[in-house]
């Protein structure tokens, strides 16, 4: 059995798409299929079968998929084992990156290529709630994780804190205000999180916290796509803070939401009881320097250049 072909069907079944599967595994659509299919042939029997849009995993389907996740964790391990019999001087290293998040590592992969030059860092681009499962499954070392976490699985090294604020277009009810009530924006459009990102369903819980269902127009996993989506007049948004101080006053109203506050906490995960190589527990190490616990706000400002937080002066 083809570990290739293995690896395609799980992509296919976690996706619940052939396409959206060989974007993430960088191949073609057909590539994809004739991989899903050979091992069908492989094995004597279907393994999928399609039930309006979604997929249902026949029975030998299920055992693929869930033997074929410990297959592919058991060579990923394997792989970085060997790996390690080696030195620091050489090898590889796959991290767990979230779209959110992404520029909050960005000081600890600068520090991290000038400190290993030869150690290819791979980033695998992926949402909290992705990287999380990567991790449990053994197919990943290290990835950034929106928290909480499942404790019994994942430990942490807590990167940022910070809450989520209102992003709309200057003009709006808002602009007079220090902060607004989650429920004061229910009849609001909102420009909305990924379904496969963990954010969305923390928004979500907080909606329903503060009694309602959100009217979503659109969604995105790039802050900077979805202000402009709210700048351009589809709907409102929630950002995190950092990401907020980033846009123009002038252009936008940022203020922070409260009743209930929305947290959205960074950290860096790994499998409790995985095996981490040296590669990864010098990236951790890196992380630790470089990466200062909660001081969110100061790291991402500094990747922007600006010295000063940017903000409207109702939100100061």
């Amino acid at each position: 059995m083809e570990l290739r072909a293995l690896r395609y069907f799980v992509e296919v079944v976690r996706q619940q798409s052939f396409t959206v599967a060989a974007e993430q595994m960088f191949v073609t659509q057909p590539t994809i299929s004739k991989m899903v299919k050979s091992l069908e042939d492989e094995i004597g029997s279907p393994l999928l079968l399609r039930d309006g849009r979604q997929m249902v995993l026949t029975d030998a389907g299920r055992i693929v998929y869930q033997r074929g996740q410990e297959v592919l964790a058991a060579h990923a391990q394997l792989q970085a084992e060997l790996n390690d019999l080696g030195t620091l001087g050489r090898g590889e290293l796959t991290i767990g990156i979230p779209p959110m998040g992404g520029s909050l590592f960005t000081p600890a992969i600068a520090t991290f290529r000038q400190r290993y030059p030869k150690i290819e860092l791979k980033l695998f681009e992926q949402g909290s709630r992705a990287i999380e499962t990567a991790l449990i499954n053994g197919e990943l070392e290290l990835g950034g994780v929106l928290q909480p976490v499942d404790p019994a699985n994942i430990d942490v090294l807590p990167i940022t804190r910070q809450l989520l604020w209102l992003v709309a277009r200057t003009g709006s009810p808002w602009d007079e205000l220090r902060e607004v009530p989650l429920a004061q924006l229910a009849n609001e459009p909102f420009v909305f999180y990924g379904e496969s990102l963990a954010l969305n369903d923390v928004v979500l819980n907080a909606c329903r916290v503060a009694g309602f269902a959100p009217t979503i127009v659109g969604r995105s996993g790039h802050w900077d796509f979805m202000a402009a989506l709210v700048l351009a007049g589809v709907g409102i948004a929630l950002l995190p803070a950092p990401y907020c101080r980033r846009l123009d006053p002038a252009q936008f109203t940022c203020l922070p939401v409260v009743e209930p506050e929305i947290p959205w906490e960074m950290a860096m995960g790994w499998r409790r009881d995985g095996y981490l190589s040296h590669a990864a527990r010098a990236w951790l190490e890196v992380a630790r320097e470089t990466l200062p616990g909660r001081a969110g706000d100061d790291l991402m400002l500094g990747l922007t250049g600006i010295a000063a937080p940017l903000q409207a002066p109702r939100a100061e």
